[in-house]
């Protein structure tokens, strides 16, 4: 088995060699100590103002909900390194290669948290083509 502990974290990504390696995530994500359950809601493709980013277009939709989701992290005292989960609603799943693009360019290299992609007939808004939510794990600073 395949097991990846994180930057040092007792985060592992565990991958084992009887499931095909998936594109960009792990099969299944372990988390060894006592920490802070971090858990953020669905982001979409809105600004601090609450308007609309990149109407009709996937990829400034996805860079803004990726810019979305790193704020929520932040505020939370957590970092891309703490997430363990993500959850991908596409409105179109034939788009799946400008997700992949867009997540890998905004996760840093050997973050591969647990993932589903679930494709959605609509969201809260019919201008919105993607939603994303996040689940990260802030180990205790027992210092």
């Amino acid at each position: 088995m395949s097991d990846h502990l994180r930057n040092g974290t007792d985060i592992r990504q565990i991958d084992p060699p009887d499931l095909a390696a998936g594109p960009g995530y792990s099969h299944a994500v372990s988390v060894d100590v006592p920490g802070r359950l971090v858990v953020i809601s669905g982001q979409v493709p809105v600004d601090a103002d609450g308007t609309l980013v990149g109407e009709g277009d996937l990829r400034a939709q996805l860079d803004q909900i990726f810019t979305n989701l790193s704020a929520a992290l932040k505020a939370a005292d957590a970092t891309w390194h703490h997430v363990v989960r993500l959850g991908f609603f596409l409105r179109d799943i034939g788009q799946v290669a400008i997700l992949r693009e867009v997540r890998d360019r905004h996760l840093p290299a050997g973050v591969t948290p647990a993932s589903t992609l679930v494709e959605v007939s609509g969201l809260v808004n019919d201008a919105f083509l993607a939603e994303i939510e996040a689940w990260a794990v802030v180990p205790r600073d027992d210092g």
